[in-house]
């Protein structure tokens, strides 16, 4: 749907010669014309107007002096700098560009007709008088020569499979009398025909095709030639082909022009011959001849040059250009170039720029030459609310097809209405005044305006055939004439519609590189004509100008990109800088081909979008994949060649962020992104709507809403309370429902009546309620937009769900019970812990009291809705558990179930005592603690049961609570427990249980059994037990004590109870209690153990610890030195890898301090399956990788925990030591002391010195808090940053790595030396 605008026009007449001009070219690296007459060849600069090279042609002899000479073809040769021309004579001559000299590279006795290039310029075919084809290498070396008329099809002839004769085949709508009907002749070719051969190459050069007068029939045929100049095809008889042929670059079609008896059309040819496509020109079947056709490079656009068949009054004919483009199959003209009657005006050759697609050359008879360059661009209406339809008009010959997207999408070539002209269109634009954007005004080929709006009469809904009528034409209002003088076709480019009757235009003016911009009126004598109020000369180019609905400004675009702002208020027009805020001058960086008005962060911009995808803010480049954008109300919409289409908030967004939105890939839930078909550009987005509608490269349409549009949409609506709105369109996109609340949720609860109301509808309020969930949509799905306020969420701590069910609940019994009884069924059903039984009671209620309301719902209906909501067994179970059979059988019955399957358990239910029966109903639905506690209500008859079902289900707490502590059913359940416990290996609590219910002697075995010797002893004396018992009982209790290691409780048993204390001291010598063993030697009298067994084991003791401090002392220094070797060991492997691959190697942090991984290890990657393995694998795993076998990948980590339990182990020893010490100083060992102190105290400080070295500063700061109470603000930001920076560099195998053990704490407090030592 996008139309042809001129977006300039280069007129330069300062080229003058004898003669007029026959043919030209385009040199592609100058951008300069190659012109040749009769008698010369020039070489001029249509910037400049000067003449760059030029050379005779009559001088040489090429051509007669007379002027009847004729070149037949021109072109420009870029890799030998030279132009090539051809001579009716038959010369083929190189003109150098370089040294203005012609050369004669070659001649043709029978002249030549035609000369055309292969488009790679390696070869040339030239058709000579003899009706051959002669192809010859670029440098003239001739490849072969053959004849144009020959009588075979070519290689490429049909073949007949010979499936059935011709009289037998189906002929479709034209019935049998097909088969006899016979082929009609050919007419001869028309009179006006210069009967001169055509050729045309396909783009790739690997195909020709040549159009001739066939001798016999004398009517026009054309062949297809390849490269080698073998014949491979011929075309059908044509009726009526007339002399135009021009093969599409792309390769595809060869276009010709043929007349009907009826019509003028252009038709298409494959390369086989066959017809292929047509379409028909807005002429009648006499009225105008089609001198030529030419595509341009892209294939996009085909120019169809014309020229009247009947001269007029005066005797002249009229020219034409005419441009066409294709979409969705449908041909539509959208420009023509009418050049009027003067024959100084007519064209004489026309041609494309073979680098700029969009730029055609057009040469006069006056040696005028005229350049125009166009862009595609979409004519959309350009309001900012609901009052805009969302036009959009497309160009078709002299009609003007407008489709309003607001009402209906229309896929092309249809359209919502069409506006009738008398001349063909060649511009479009809407009123930029707010109110009136529908308004639409159309520019002809004729210098006419004609204005269209709405009809201010009585609006009709339906049409006469009863079809509503979606969109009303518009009408046309007036037509208005423009009194600007137009020497050469659309001499007035880039119309504005400022206000009724108020245009802006631009024309080219006097000097060839400037423009005039024109503010027309209607003049005050004659309103039906617009005259030039004010004009104001701008030095460049206008290629574009914009306006903004929003602040009325009026945007410039030069040539060469520099930003202009048009001032049209004041009395004169006036043209300044545009600047930003800070008084610098803007300019685009290339020239754009779209621009568009908007503001980013308050300030505005222009927008504009270059041929090459990139997208500008002014000076600042945002993307460079960019394939069309809009700007709609404040959010800026883009698609790109990734085929994504991008919607951004402009107003919560600068430049910058802009930049980095429009770089990033989009996160999961991304609003702003989303997937489109290949190739899709925007047509238009519908104002304060969510719609976008995008046109596919074929011409089909696609309507998309995009999400960041229909989350903006429902945030307005949400915020000003249209929840009827918001609901229908989330309804219909599929948006969540949970974003009603989450959006604002105090703001719903406060309004939650208002959401009833509005939307007034059961169905609608079940929706919205059976779509909730807990999880917050506005942080997970529908994110809102970065610099929006962040509604919070209420802090009770009840659950979303059940908030939201309980306030409906509440509003819909308050407003009207009986109409929401089945969204208040919902509230309770949807709620965390469905409340199906309330819902069953209140379905119950209905069916004894039935309402009487009109419109209420009755049981049954409320029944077969909880159905729906919920599984049937489930509802019958919970109808089950409320004890009451007739909601049972109503259940029953609504429900699928046989009642074979019912019926007699629910009569033996009924025939069962009450207790009895809610406990086997409760024990049938698995509820065992009400089944317990309806059994214990059953009497002393059924306890087995009950002590059955405990045991069962585990239920013994709930049972206690159940009976008495004196009651014999009590006992038994604890003696039940505590057998239970004793299997769960807690044998003291079971003894507890046995003790407290009366059973001392089971209560003794279990506290023997788990060593709790105090209440075993006062169980034994409870009993109580003779003294030979209870001295054993001591004598077991204290081994197992021993066992333990528990020697002072085992010595009080052995001493207080066993009556044997010196088993007791000696206990207490084993266990190192020395002075409680001196306490007891003393109390019993048995000073002769002290030498036995005291003094012997004190002298062991020392022994082993001075042993064991040894060995630990030893290990110590063995593994630090080993750990800074390893260090060292990393660290030179660390610099050789920044000597190696430079200071900015990604991989130089893998060999720092910190890190656990060496490249050149073995080990690097042994370790890369551990999270798929069990706990106790990946626990085996973890103590293999922190091996201390040397080499392996973490041994610094290693030998750093050995280190850390060896510091750790002997700093315990302070307690054990100072007791050991004075128990030897006691008793004369003060060598011994002294040795164990020194060596103890060596050991301490040896290693308080060496935590620095094994945990250096820079190791422990990775492991500090990042807050503390000297930290500041600063200082936690910057820790912060660091560990995240680190975190991101580390390798995805650190990831694994054991962390660093963290420096150990010796406890320096504890005093353990002794002064009396030295």
């Amino acid at each position: 749907m996008r139309n042809l605008k001129l977006l300039k026009s280069l007129r330069s007449s300062e080229l003058q010669g004898p003669g007029s001009p026959q043919c030209f070219s385009v040199r592609a690296d100058t951008s300069s014309l190659l012109v040749a007459s009769p008698y010369s060849i020039t070489e001029f600069d249509p910037r400049t107007g000067q003449v760059v090279s030029e050379a005779s042609l009559t001088a040489d002899g090429f051509l007669p002096e007379d002027g009847t000479g004729l070149v037949v073809g021109l072109q420009d040769l870029a890799e030998l700098e030279s132009a090539c021309l051809a001579t009716a004579t038959g010369d083929v001559v190189l003109f150098n560009l370089n040294t203005c000299q012609l050369e004669c590279v070659g001649s043709v006795d029978s002249g030549l007709t035609s000369m055309s290039w292969s488009p790679d310029e390696e070869l040339v075919a030239l058709t000579t008088g003899q009706e051959t084809v002669i192809m010859m290498t670029k440098d003239f070396e001739p490849i072969t020569e053959v004849g144009i008329h020959q009588d075979d099809f070519g290689e490429g002839k049909f073949i007949t499979v010979g499936w059935g004769k011709k009289e037998t085949q189906f002929h479709g709508s034209e019935g049998k009398q097909a088969a006899h009907k016979k082929s009609q002749e050919v007419q001869p070719t028309a009179v006006w025909d210069d009967r001169r051969p055509r050729v045309t190459w396909r783009g790739d050069g690997q195909l020709f095709a040549v159009s001739a007068v066939c001798p016999q029939t004398g009517a026009r045929k054309v062949r297809v030639w390849n490269r080698e100049g073998v014949l491979q095809a011929t075309s059908e008889p044509v009726n009526g082909l007339e002399q135009a042929l021009c093969w599409k670059p792309s390769g595809s079609l060869i276009a010709s022009t043929q007349r009907h008896p009826n019509k003028h059309s252009v038709v298409f040819m494959e390369k086989n011959g066959l017809l292929h496509g047509d379409f028909t020109l807005p002429f009648s079947k006499d009225q105008a001849k089609v001198k030529e056709l030419l595509w341009n490079s892209d294939s996009t656009v085909l120019a169809v040059w014309l020229e009247d068949m009947t001269a007029g009054e005066d005797g002249q004919v009229n020219t034409y250009i005419q441009l066409w483009t294709v979409g969705n199959y449908h041909w539509y003209l959208k420009q023509s170039l009418e050049f009027g009657r003067d024959p100084q005006k007519a064209p004489v050759s026309v041609c494309w720029d073979p680098e700029r697609p969009l730029r055609l050359h057009v040469v006069n008879r006056s040696w005028t030459t005229i350049t125009y360059d166009w862009g595609w661009t979409t004519e959309r209406s350009l309001g900012l609310d609901a009052a805009d339809k969302a036009n959009v008009a497309v160009i078709e010959g002299d009609k003007v097809l407008v489709t309003t997207f607001r009402q209906c999408v229309v896929p092309p070539p249809m359209c919502s209405f069409e506006l009738q002209l008398t001349s063909p269109v060649n511009q479009v634009t809407f009123l930029c005044k707010p109110q009136g954007t529908n308004q639409l005004s159309a520019f002809t080929a004729d210098g006419n305006i004609s204005i269209f709006s709405q009809d201010s009469g009585e609006q009709t809904d339906k049409t006469a055939d009863g079809f509503r009528n979606m969109s009303r034409p518009l009408v046309l209002q007036k037509t208005l004439r423009v009194s600007v003088l137009q020497e050469e076709p659309l001499a007035l480019r880039q119309l504005l519609w400022l206000d009724d009757e108020l245009f802006v235009g631009v024309s080219s003016s006097l000097l060839p590189t400037s423009s005039t911009l024109l503010l027309l009126r209607p003049a005050e004598d004659a309103t039906d004509t617009l005259s030039v109020r004010s004009e104001v000369e701008v030095d460049g180019m206008v290629v574009s100008m914009v306006h903004s609905s929003q602040t009325g400004t009026v945007a410039l675009q030069l040539e060469d990109g520099q930003i202009k702002k048009l001032l049209y208020d004041g009395p004169e027009l006036s043209v300044k800088d545009w600047r930003d805020f800070s008084g610098c001058t803007i300019n685009f960086p290339v020239p754009c081909v779209q621009t568009a008005l908007c503001s980013i962060s308050g300030e505005e911009y222009l927008l504009g979008l270059t041929d090459r995808s990139h997208l500008y803010a002014g000076d600042t480049e945002l993307a460079s994949n960019v394939s069309s954008f809009a700007v709609c109300n404040d959010f800026l919409i883009i698609t790109t060649h990734s085929h994504t289409c991008r919607c951004l908030q402009l107003s919560t967004l600068s430049v910058k962020a802009l930049q980095a939105a429009l770089a990033s890939d989009g996160g999961e839930n991304d609003e702003t992104l989303r997937r489109v078909e290949r190739g899709s550009r925007i047509v238009t987005v519908v104002p304060q709507d969510t719609r976008v509608i995008l046109q596919m490269p074929r011409g089909n349409l696609e309507t998309v809403n995009h999400r960041a549009l229909v989350l903006a949409q429902l945030r307005k609506w949400l915020d000003s309370l249209r929840f009827k709105e918001a609901f229908d369109c989330m309804r219909k996109l599929r948006i969540n429902l949970n974003l009603i609340y989450d959006h604002n949720p105090k703001v719903f609860l406060e309004t939650i009546i208002a959401f009833i109301t509005q939307l007034n509808s059961i169905n609608h309020i079940n929706l919205f309620l059976t779509e909730l969930k807990e999880e917050n949509t506005t942080s997970t799905m529908y994110p809102p937009p970065e610099g929006s306020p962040v509604q919070p969420q209420p802090a009770s701590g009840m659950k979303k769900v059940d908030i939201v069910c309980d306030a409906l609940r509440s509003a819909m019994e308050s407003m009207d019970p009986n109409k929401f009884c089945l969204s208040i069924l919902t509230t309770h059903v949807k709620k965390t812990v469905p409340e199906l039984e309330i819902a069953l009671q209140k379905v119950h209620e209905l069916r004894v009291n039935p309402p009487e309301a009109p419109g209420a719902v009755s049981a049954e209906e409320a029944l077969k809705y909880l159905l729906f909501l919920v599984n049937v067994n489930d509802l019958y179970e919970h109808s089950l558990g409320t004890y009451d059979f007739d909601l049972v059988l109503m259940v029953a019955e609504k429900s699928q179930k046989d009642p074979k399957e019912y019926l007699p358990f629910l009569n033996m239910l009924k025939s069962l005592e009450p207790n009895y029966q809610r406990y086997t109903i409760d024990k049938h639905l698995k509820r065992y603690r009400k089944a317990l506690l309806h059994l214990s209500k059953c009497g002393q008859e059924h306890f087995p049961e009950a002590l059955q079902l405990v045991k069962e289900q585990k239920l013994y707490n709930e049972a206690l609570r159940l009976y008495a502590a004196d009651k014999a059913q009590y006992k038994a359940l604890s003696c039940a427990y505590a057998e239970h416990l004793m299997e769960q290996q807690q044998a003291e609590q079971a003894g507890l249980l046995l003790w407290r219910c009366g059973e001392p002697a089971s209560a003794l075995q279990a506290f023997a059994s788990s060593s709790s010797w105090r209440n075993a002893i006062c169980v034994a004396q409870q009993l109580p037990l003779p003294p030979d018992q209870l001295a054993l009982l001591a004598r077991d209790l204290a081994e197992k004590l021993i066992e333990q290691r528990r020697y002072s409780e085992a010595a009080l048993l052995l001493d207080q109870y066993a009556k044997d204390c010196e088993e007791a001291i000696l206990a207490l010598i084993n266990g190192a209690v020395w002075e409680e063993a001196l306490r007891l030697i003393y109390m019993h009298n048995r000073q002769d153990i002290t030498e036995t067994n005291l003094k012997p084991a004190l002298l062991d003791a020392f022994g082993a610890q001075t042993v064991f401090l040894e060995a630990q002392v030893a290990a110590f220094i063995r593994h630090k030195t080993r750990l800074a070797l390893v260090r060292e060991q990393k660290e030179k492997a660390r610099l050789n890898m920044l000597d190696e691959d430079g200071p900015d190697c990604p991989d130089a942090e893998l060999y720092s301090e910190a890190s656990s991984v060496m490249t050149g290890s073995k080990y690097s990657h042994s370790n890369s399956r551990i999270s798929s393995r069990s706990s106790k694998n990946r626990r085996k795993a973890e103590r293999k990788k922190l091996s201390l076998k040397e080499g392996s990948p973490m041994e610094d980590r290693a030998l750093m925990y050995a280190l850390s339990e060896i510091i750790t182990t002997v700093d315990k020893m302070r307690e054990e030591v100072h007791n050991l010490l004075k128990a030897l100083v006691l008793f004369q060992f003060d060598r011994q002391a002294e040795k164990l102190q020194l060596v103890y105290e060596e050991a301490l400080q040896m290693m308080e010195a060496a935590v620095p070295e094994v945990w250096p500063e820079g190791l422990q700061n990775n492991q500090a808090p990042l807050t503390g109470p000297n930290s500041t603000a600063n200082s936690i930001m910057a820790s912060f940053q660091q560990q995240q920076q680190q975190q991101q560099q580390k390798p995805v195998t650190s990831q694994q790595d054991a962390e660093i053990p963290p420096p150990p704490k010796m406890r320096n407090g504890v005093k353990w030396k002794l002064i009396v030592l030295k």
